[in-house]
């Protein structure tokens, strides 16, 4: 049985259509991505699936549940962790804990283990008796899923959890979910980061409510388009990365270029070959240090599906 069934999904808030009939299927223990721009639907979407919007049209199924059915029994089965920090400051961690845990209704020895189990498989036996609101984002974010485990879900909804947390917490927390979805639980997740959404077993692109991509990574690269015709894609490492792109994109031939890191990622015509590029990039005083074909990164694929989609949207 999938752990998320979205089909026909649609939410209108008066004649405006925020989520415009989406489905999507996601299988128990994977960490389900949803991508999409600022004001697409992401929040509106994990909001109709946890039951607190009412669905305008379609169904949804959250371990098996149906949500417009029985919103209340799919509340009692998930947990959800919002971008915002939402737990007491003035309580400390281990009181912010028993308090979430009495609000699902877990009492003595249950309550005790629960919270064991949790402090434990969080790692945050150091500070039980810190207050919350003086811990650091990466420490806070760890609270907050561990509150919204206690009652042992099914299904955990992350909307943007590692939103202005250091690259180090980051990296913890999706060892953390790793981890979790190892033992069976389903995570459905928004991120605005491609290494995030590069460590997701399964992706849906939604953008202003249509999802206009749905699969894993692998499958999404090679989406037909993502890499036009006649053209392919290179990594340019130059010793003056500003002033190569500078370079190359006076090149008739590069239809677009951008840099990553020390690199150039550059979309090329055929009709110009790799050393005939690199020769015209040399000659124009660029020091190139390596050149290499590459495949589109997830941020390739999503730019491209994005300006399509525009495009159609003007074109309507």
């Amino acid at each position: 049985m999938a752990a998320i069934i979205a089909d026909n999904l649609v939410r209108r808030f008066d004649a405006f259509t925020a989520v415009d009939g989406i489905s999507f299927t996601v299988q128990p223990g994977e960490i389900f991505g949803f991508l999409g721009p600022n004001g697409s639907g992401k929040t509106v979407t994990i909001k109709m699936l946890c039951g607190i919007l009412p669905l305008s049209g379609g169904t949804a199924h959250v371990d098996g549940i149906d949500v417009g059915q029985d919103p209340d029994a799919v509340r009692a089965r998930i947990g959800y962790m919002s971008q915002k920090f939402a737990l007491y400051d003035d309580l400390t961690v281990r009181e912010n804990l028993r308090f979430y845990g009495m609000v699902y209704d877990l009492y003595g020895r249950r309550l005790e283990r629960r919270m064991d189990d949790i402090i434990a498989r969080i790692n945050i036996e150091t500070y039980l008796g810190r207050q919350a609101g003086k811990l650091s984002g990466g420490w806070k974010q760890r609270l907050a899923l561990g509150c919204a485990l206690l009652h042992e879900p099914t299904v955990l909804f992350l909307d943007e959890p590692t939103a202005g947390i250091d690259p180090v917490a980051r990296r913890q927390l999706w060892d953390l979910l790793f981890e979790l979805s190892g033992h069976g639980i389903t995570f459905f997740v928004t991120t605005h980061y491609m290494d995030e959404a590069e460590r997701c077993s399964h992706l849906a692109y939604i953008y202003y409510g249509r999802i206009i991509a749905d699969g894993t990574p692998a499958e999404l690269r090679r989406l037909p388009g993502i890499t036009p015709e006649r053209t392919y894609r290179l990594e340019i490492t130059a010793g003056e990365v500003t002033a190569a792109l500078r370079q190359a994109r006076q090149i008739p031939a590069v239809r677009s270029a951008t840099i990553f890191g020390r690199s150039i990622h550059a979309l090329v015509d055929d009709a110009c070959p790799q050393d005939q590029l690199t020769q015209m990039l040399t000659h124009s005083g660029v020091k190139i240090e390596e050149v290499r074909t590459l495949l589109p990164s997830l941020e390739d694929v999503f730019v491209e599906l994005s300006e399509r989609r525009q495009k159609e949207l003007e074109a309507a």
